[in-house]
């Protein structure tokens, strides 16, 4: 029976209507929303939040939740290294309207996951920022929060 990690995604957007993407460590090139695991017993709120400030170092006071939607899903490839008792992630993405400015953001924290941030317009991202895995789900998030049908091979 397949086993899925919840896992929830923040979509930062700022008031011109770009969204923050950042820049995995060790991935060059490899662009993503800031995403993690929840927890056994925290509510979805609450992961966003804890991963929001353990990823980008955001307090809560810099970005407003506006609305999400649940149900995404993506197996890991066999080999994958964080794979464990998991089939893959089920996911919960969360549109945030960003309320800080770019000096609110540190990457560099504890366990960092990022090298970089930048903003782009939704129809800017590229699909082969991703690995091959995660694609099917970025596509059905930008349908879904942004109406845009991405490119397999980009812009």
């Amino acid at each position: 029976m397949p086993r899925y990690r919840p896992n929830i995604a923040a979509i930062l957007q700022d008031d011109r209507g770009r969204i923050l993407v950042a820049e995995r460590i060790g991935i060059s090139g490899a662009w993503q929303f800031p995403q993690g695991g929840i927890d056994r017993g925290e509510k979805k709120t609450e992961a966003l939040k804890r991963e929001v400030r353990e990823e980008l170092g955001l307090a809560e006071t810099c970005y407003q939740p506006l609305f999400s939607r649940s149900g995404y899903r993506y197996e890991f490839p066999r080999d994958h290294g964080r794979r464990g008792s998991w089939t893959g992630q089920e996911q919960t993405y969360v549109l945030c309207r960003f309320l800080g400015t770019d000096a609110d953001i540190d990457l560099r924290q504890d366990d960092p996951e990022f090298v970089d941030f930048r903003w782009i317009f939704p129809h800017e991202f590229q699909l082969v920022w991703l690995p091959e895995f995660k694609r099917g789900v970025y596509r059905q998030v930008f349908r879904d929060f942004f109406d845009i049908d991405l490119c397999p091979d980009g812009p």
